[in-house]
């Protein structure tokens, strides 16, 4: 059993990873650290979770703790990575990687000179609905793929992480929250790179300097074209299509883990194929997955090379907004 400290529990710990923990035969919650003393002691009881660590450091050092999730605040997770990479801990780290590729070049780079297993929480890469619109797309049931749409929506007033606001703690606003997650599934579920980026967005009275709304036009290198949509002023939505010369493969809710959800296959407007599946383990399974990785036995599904890439694309696209021009994907 890999035992697991998480450095910067809060809401998201709270709601998907202590129930994922719980769920797996091959990782446990052993420890934990919290920016509130008072509300680490509270949910250390709460939880049960083993040890309520005073520091970070304290938490990367402890011989109780075999590997560590980041899951602090952007502006946090270099910080936190490098410490626990220092103390020889394999580290999964929250998307995006950090503010900004620079900052995800240092923790990939240290962790190859220090042999440490590095992943970013990629989570969707585990989705069943993920993993079968990809075995489609492989299968060539569509032909070669064309356009692809990837949309994430939520209400930022509903979440309780109100630091999402704040550009020092930040990578951005919804393009680097949720627009992560879009590009990420895009490269995924086409098996390719993005090359030059595009975008529009508008910030608003309550986003301050982050951005509320986005489109981002996506070049990929095997010659097909996407678009990410984003938004925190929308009720929830998640959504993939990619169309391609025979046919198109579409999920509402595609990246959805609370509810079943339908993948579909149509062609020339008709219904070909549809199946039912469940994301609902998908947390479980990317923990299942480090651990394996962990001990050898497969490659993890999200890497920290794959971080670094999608921070790239974060890159390009904040610098489109702000130039109004396309900007090129750095490499890596």
């Amino acid at each position: 059993m890999v035992r697991f400290g998480i450095l910067g529990f809060g809401h998201h710990a709270i709601l998907r990873l202590v129930p994922s923990f719980a769920g797996s035969t091959t990782c446990g919650l052993a420890g934990m650290w919290r920016r509130d003393p008072q509300k680490a002691k509270d949910n250390a009881v709460a939880y049960n979770i083993p040890h309520n660590f005073a520091t970070p450091r304290e938490l990367c050092a402890s011989p109780e703790i075999d590997a560590v999730f980041v899951t602090s605040p952007d502006a946090l997770h270099l910080e936190h990575v490098l410490l626990a990479i220092k103390h020889g801990k394999p580290v999964v780290c929250e998307k995006p990687l950090g503010m900004s590729a620079a900052e995800a070049v240092s923790m990939v780079s240290a962790s190859r000179e220090a042999g440490v297993p590095f992943g970013v929480a990629q989570n969707l890469r585990y989705n069943a609905s993920v993993l079968l619109a990809r075995q489609w797309i492989a299968e060539g049931r569509i032909g070669t793929p064309r356009l692809t749409h990837v949309q994430f929506c939520h209400e930022a007033e509903k979440s309780p992480r109100k630091w999402i606001y704040d550009p020092a703690l930040a990578c951005g606003g919804p393009i680097g929250d949720v627009g992560v997650h879009c590009i990420d599934a895009m490269r995924f579920l086409l098996q390719d790179e993005i090359t030059v980026v595009s975008t529009l967005a508008m910030k608003d009275a309550r986003s301050g300097e982050v951005e509320a709304i986005a489109a981002i036009a996506l070049e990929l290198a095997g010659g097909s074209l996407g678009m990410v949509s984003v938004t925190t002023r929308a009720e929830y939505r998640s959504l993939f299509e990619v169309v391609g010369e025979r046919g198109i493969i579409r999920c509402e809710d595609g990246l959805t883990v609370s509810r079943p959800v339908d993948l579909e296959l149509r062609r020339g407007g008709d219904l070909i194929a549809r199946e039912t599946v469940s994301n609902a383990d998908g947390y479980i399974r990317m923990l299942d997955g480090f651990a394996e990785a962990m001990a050898g036995e497969s490659e993890f599904l999200a890497t920290g090379e794959d971080g670094l890439k999608n921070q790239h694309v974060l890159d390009a696209a904040y610098a489109s907004w702000r130039s109004g021009q396309k900007q090129s994907v750095a490499r890596n």
